[in-house]
């Protein structure tokens, strides 16, 4: 009866000594790594983050940029980390994409990393080198059956999200088109649509808003489930006849999988509070971002789903990266 009596005040004991531990946390400066170059669309989101959280904990959040490998070589560093919360790293859609595309990784998203909180998503739209002579998915479908093998588009790489929205688009509408890769990333990629090389693309909203105002390229569709703010009268592929269809890229902060429960309560809160903030908002809009909170379990849900959507899409597109 003492032993059991002694287990229940140790047990307490332990609770209420991790509930001081969150509410402790931070007490020194805290690491987030960026598993992308600076400039890109990760980074920016990962330095805005880390500004706003640096206030709310009165603690410095250090951006630490460590790419490589696609984003592997950051999430691997994370997955390898203390799990004390002074280790953070934001990843999401290219790594969900990973998990299928390299047939050798030294970590996995679902197992060594734990979701805290996703932070946003980034629509894209299908665009098209104005020559080609389509302004709907139909048409561009109906283009496709009729010359097939024969149009092309152009991608960021293998493995870009953006590459396989296309590839996503292909199966789903049972049509063939070229992939053209660039090694050299989205700009150069874009430059050769610009100029007519490669016939049409996935692109990030708003990189290619001023191209779209220009008539330098026209969108036919836009990726995600609902329809764009900045582009409000084009159609999204999931209502223009591709049913279902929904690709958007998105980004949350992830942690080494062995985080204590409460400091993953912790943090989620605390991101979910300042993605609340209307200046935040403000400032993911101009990065053509959606502020996308989840609590921990939709988040785990949420990530699951796409390693399982994208594993399908790689594994039929053939992509593959060793």
């Amino acid at each position: 009866m003492h032993s059991k009596k002694m287990l229940v005040t140790l047990a307490v004991f332990v609770a209420v000594a991790s509930s001081a531990a969150a509410q402790e946390f931070p007490a020194k400066a805290v690491r987030v790594i960026a598993p992308f170059s600076p400039g890109g669309a990760t980074d920016a989101l990962a330095r805005l983050v880390s500004q706003k959280l640096s206030e709310r904990w009165h603690h410095q959040v250090i951006v630490d940029n460590r790419p490589g490998a696609g984003g592997n070589i950051g999430a691997e560093l994370a997955a390898r980390a203390a799990p004390d919360g002074y280790t953070l790293v934001v990843a999401g859609a290219p790594h969900a994409i990973n998990m299928t595309l390299y047939t050798r990784l030294s970590y996995d998203l679902q197992k060594d990393l734990v979701g805290v909180n996703r932070i946003a998503s980034y629509p894209s739209a299908i665009v098209v080198h104005p020559s080609l002579p389509v302004k709907t998915v139909q048409e561009l479908i109906a283009l496709a059956k009729k010359r097939p093998g024969d149009l092309n588009f152009g991608s960021a790489g293998p493995g870009s999200p953006n590459r396989l929205a296309i590839e996503l688009f292909m199966m789903m509408a049972e049509v063939k088109m070229v992939h053209v890769p660039y090694k050299g990333g989205s700009g150069q990629m874009v430059g050769e649509l610009l100029a007519g090389q490669v016939q049409l693309a996935s692109i990030g909203l708003p990189p290619s808003m001023g191209y779209i105002n220009a008539g330098r390229l026209r969108a036919v569709a836009v990726t995600g489930m609902s329809r764009s703010p900045l582009l409000p009268n084009v159609p999204t592929v999931h209502e223009a006849g591709l049913p279902g269809f929904d690709v958007t890229s998105w980004y949350g902060m992830f942690a080494p999988a062995a985080l204590p429960r409460n400091l993953v309560t912790k943090i989620n809160g605390d991101i979910a509070a300042i993605l609340d903030m209307s200046d935040m908002k403000q400032r993911l809009e101009k990065l053509g971002a959606d502020p996308a909170p989840q609590s921990p379990e939709e988040f785990a849900k949420f990530v699951r789903a796409e390693v399982e959507k994208w594993s399908k899409v790689v594994k039929e597109s053939g992509a593959k990266v060793d």
